[in-house]
């Protein structure tokens, strides 16, 4: 059998069966991804109950427009990962490769405006479990030292490196989802380069891009959880 009539022919019931098997994995890969989340969520919605006032007043060092470009890069970078299964369903290899590639430049984006974030927080001496200065005036955004009090409430220093050792784990955990998503997606461009996948045969790129929206749902729970933090 040729190569280009195995690509046109309709699927066998193995290949069924192959795809519900791998798409049943997928999703048990997805959950056991939400649950590491899921605990760490968990603990700050915890210490966030002891340290109310400090997590508040440390979210204010945070860059919500950086926070913010995150947000819609990643949304974005959803939509074309979308365009892109679209495409090769479609049996229109090179729309979704361009697709494809879009999510990855839309992700190196991501990388680099994190970057940003991040060496502005080293600047002013703000590590995972250290905290030198923060914003203590949020209309200028001016750094200091951390104070004893703010609105009236005493602030617990141990209550300002807790909430930025979260931040710090949680985002670069995501950080490297996001790294990883890239190396998936970059596969699935040189495989489909290659004619492995058309619109007979598109699973990976259906678990490569469901792959990419939990990076891009896991963010969506990030951002508010520590730039919009009330």
């Amino acid at each position: 059998m040729s190569q280009s009539h195995a690509m046109d022919r309709h699927p066998s019931h193995e290949e069924l069966g192959g795809y519900e098997g791998a798409k049943l994995a997928m999703w048990l890969f997805l959950a056991t991804e939400l649950l590491l989340f899921g605990v760490l969520f968990a603990g700050f919605a915890l210490f966030h109950g002891k340290y109310g006032t400090e997590f508040k007043l440390a979210h204010m060092s945070l860059d919500k427009v950086m926070g913010g470009v995150n947000t819609l890069i990643l949304i974005t970078s959803s939509i074309t990962a979308v365009l892109a299964l679209d495409g090769i369903q479609r049996g229109k290899r090179t729309r979704s490769l361009w697709m494809l590639a879009s999510t990855i430049i839309l992700a190196g984006g991501f990388l680099v405006v994190k970057y940003f974030e991040y060496t502005g927080k080293f600047a002013h001496g703000i590590f995972p479990g250290e905290v030198a200065q923060i914003v203590i005036n949020h209309d200028t955004h001016e750094y200091g030292p951390i104070p004893a009090t703010w609105e009236g409430n005493p602030v617990d220093p141990k209550g300002i490196v807790l909430f930025f050792s979260f931040y710090f784990v949680m985002t670069a955990i995501h950080g490297l989802h996001v790294v990883i998503g890239m190396s998936i997606i970059l596969g699935l461009m040189i495989k489909m380069a290659r004619g492995r996948y058309s619109h007979w045969y598109y699973t990976p790129v259906e678990n490569g891009t469901l792959y990419w929206h939990l990076v891009d749902l896991i963010w969506i729970y990030l951002f508010p959880l520590f730039y919009l933090v009330q």
